[in-house]
């Protein structure tokens, strides 16, 4: 619906082109206001940026694609489809883990296939899984049909007979939850893994949140061709459509008020009036830009927070394709406990790291030269730990010989060109708090109305979205809180003062 007879056109403007700063321009274009878009780097996508080198392709951030009911539910909001845009397919295995070597896991892409597989590992768990992911389906139907599109201003959001009836999946944690269902640690492991991507520990995530091993296992894995980047640029493509326009290479560096009211950021050095401002940068980053006395939160409070971890990555070009992998390859072949003690409990660098692979040209082989193998491994690591090169080599040495060990293939021979990207790159390239890598953990206290607010509590006409406030962290979640965003900036346009 085009509300411009409700109100008249607004100069806005939006910091960043992360998923969320685009997803907000397209609902604030939606309705006629003039939407400027201002990223400090050169291409649009935020962390999905994606660069290029003698051929290979590399997605510099997200290589997962979830939840594709999100992205569908966003373009038809514009009367649109994800085909359109990008092209995506279903991949037929999931991932592929290690465990150790000769001891590995291919995760089929049915659930049928997948009961089977986990009966061979531990007689009578595919049924329990089956049961498992009914009730976790059942969460995700809650959460994206009841919860995530709430703007979390009140708790009285979520108070709903289907939230209430799964009220002590608040307080128990989906570690406990997954150990009452299965004995086998692997099988443990393969369903604790996906919270990677929420931040925070399986003893410390609510196990409402297996809603995440229904994305997982039932909605399957995807791949863009072509890489990621391919969806920022498709929603850059709507967005421009309506008429957004895009400034690139223009780094913020304050936001201008006058009492209770933003009239301007300042871009390059130079003072651009506006209406209204929606920001997708780092949320702390953004509050930097204002006095101390308009900001939603002192340096204190985001000190206490729990954030995500930040991540060591290498961006590698092999000159032979690999066997033993799958697109997407999770080496587990050392502690997972200790590892994430060294994020959580006592921040360092874990002797032996676990580490998520992707191999994208098993799939996309327009991703990389021919007979040649594209890779992108992440290592996950608590924020705030700058890395030197000493500390890059030797991770990266560990992982080579890791996975020559367990892939049983001759690599660091092979190896064509090696980037390295770490928590400094996530400072300087994103102005990421500490260089965290997807925002604050989903934690019970970090949920919901608990997170960081879309709204300015001092200044009436400045909104936030992005991974540190609502919903949370993903590319999924991130196009919901553009919308969420806009919806609040809209709701101020429109005279409703009330956030």
């Amino acid at each position: 619906m085009n509300l411009l007879n409700i109100w008249p056109v607004s100069n806005i403007s939006v910091i960043g082109s992360g998923f969320s700063s685009l997803s907000a321009a397209c609902y604030l274009a939606r309705e006629g206001h003039n939407v400027t878009v201002y990223e400090k780097n050169g291409t649009v996508g935020g962390r999905a940026r994606q660069f290029e080198v003698d051929g290979f392709r590399f997605d510099m951030g997200p290589t997962f694609y979830w939840m594709p009911d999100i992205f569908e539910r966003f373009f038809a909001d514009f009367d649109s489809s994800p085909g359109e845009f990008y092209t995506i397919r279903r991949l037929d295995s999931g991932y592929k883990i290690y465990f150790g070597e000769g001891d590995y896991f291919d995760q089929p892409g049915s659930l049928e296939e997948l009961k089977k597989s986990f009966d061979r590992l531990e007689p009578g768990s595919g049924e329990k899984l089956e049961k498992y992911l009914e009730s976790a389906g059942y969460n995700y139907r809650v959460a994206v049909d009841k919860v995530i599109y709430k703007p979390a201003r009140s708790p009285l959001e979520v108070v709903m007979s289907e939230t209430m009836s799964r009220l002590p999946q608040f307080v128990d944690s989906l570690s406990s939850r997954v150990a009452r269902s299965f004995r086998d640690v692997r099988l443990k492991q393969m369903l604790e893994f996906p919270v990677l991507f929420l931040g925070a520990k399986p003893e410390e995530t609510p196990s409402f949140y297996r809603f995440m091993n229904y994305a997982d296992m039932v909605l399957g894995s995807w791949h863009v061709e072509g890489g990621m980047i391919q969806v920022a640029e498709g929603i850059k493509r709507l967005a421009e459509s309506m008429g957004v326009q895009f400034q690139m290479d223009s780094e913020i560096s304050a936001i201008e008020s006058k009492r209770n009211r933003v009239t301007g950021i300042r871009a390059n050095g130079k003072i651009i009036t506006t209406d209204t401002v929606v920001s997708g940068a780092d949320y702390a980053h953004t509050e930097s830009l204002l006095p101390v006395n308009k900001r939603n939160y002192r340096d204190k409070y985001w000190t206490k927070r729990v954030f995500a971890p930040s991540a060591v990555l290498f961006y590698i070009g092999f000159d032979k394709k690999i066997k033993n992998v799958a697109h997407h390859t999770l080496f587990f072949d050392a502690s997972f406990k200790k590892h994430a003690y060294h994020i959580y409990d006592r921040p360092g660098w874990p002797d032996q790291p676990i580490f998520y692979a992707s191999f994208p040209t098993r799939t996309d082989s327009t991703l990389g030269p021919e007979g040649k193998e594209t890779a992108i491994i992440l290592i996950p690591t608590a924020p705030g730990l700058i890395e030197d090169e000493a500390q890059k080599q030797k991770y990266f040495h560990e992982i080579i010989r890791r996975m020559e060990k367990m892939t049983g293939e001759k690599l660091l021979n092979f190896i064509l060109f090696c980037k390295s990207y770490g928590c400094s790159d996530f400072i300087s390239d994103y102005n990421s708090y500490k260089g965290n890598a997807y925002g604050l953990a989903n934690t019970l206290m970090q949920t919901a109305f608990m997170r960081p607010p879309v709204y300015n509590k001092n200044i009436e006409n400045l909104f936030y979205t992005g991974q540190l406030t609502v919903p949370g962290p993903g590319v999924p979640t991130a196009l919901v809180s553009g919308k969420i965003a806009a919806e609040a900036a809209l709701r101020y346009l429109d005279g409703n003062k009330k956030h």
